[in-house]
């Protein structure tokens, strides 16, 4: 059993999946298995460069960084489960016993984050009923998103990234991950408020 299952492993999920691995010292963490499908042949950063995304040098390929940021997951979080060759297709449940159902197998997890980009070509099985047009997308893209309230899409259920109806910029797309892990966090915390910092002190 997952205490969290991340779907997606461009800016979004790495970043939320960072997020939660960089906060395993704390005491309501540090017993969580936390796991990130890391599946990216359809991630819109594999054509990217980048050139105005804060921390990152100019020029900076997009399929170079998805490269280094699952060595960076696994380097620096190796308690962090990388599953990063299968699709997943279907999602049954609900909180808090979800099966993910994949196109290898299946998984049990308590919290799921999705965050897979927003193609209208979506097809996870168990989601689709919430799928609407993008709110902050061309309509002749014909982006979706998921619907969520502050990227919640039902009990146990986030979405981040553009999926949640965000603009396609990596900052926003990273800057939603990392504030559904600190609502993950939260939640863990009893309620009670927090985030992940690390310091030089």
């Amino acid at each position: 059993m997952f205490d969290v299952l991340i779907v997606g492993g461009g800016a979004s999920g790495m970043s939320c999946a960072l997020i939660l691995g960089s906060a395993k010292n704390k005491a309501f963490v540090f017993d969580k298995k936390i796991g990130i499908f890391t599946h990216q042949k359809t991630s819109s950063l594999q054509e990217a460069v980048f050139n105005n995304a804060y921390g990152i040098p100019p020029e900076t390929l997009g399929a170079n960084l998805l490269k280094e940021s699952n060595t960076h997951l696994s380097e620096t979080y190796p308690h962090i489960i990388q599953i990063p060759s299968e699709k997943v297709l279907k999602i049954e449940g609900s909180f808090p016993e979800f099966t993910v159902i994949t196109n290898k197998t299946s998984y049990k997890a308590r919290i799921i984050v999705v965050g897979i980009g927003s193609a209208n070509t979506f097809a996870i099985e168990g989601l689709l009923q919430y799928v609407e047009p993008h709110q902050k997308s061309l309509p002749e893209k014909q982006r979706i998103q998921l619907k969520n309230i502050d990227h919640k899409v039902a009990e146990g259920i986030y979405v981040i990234g553009t999926l949640a109806g965000w603009r396609s910029q990596l900052a926003i797309a990273a800057g939603s991950g990392a504030a559904v892990a600190t609502d993950i966090l939260t939640l863990w915390n009893n309620g009670i408020q927090t985030h992940a910092h690390d310091s030089i002190r």
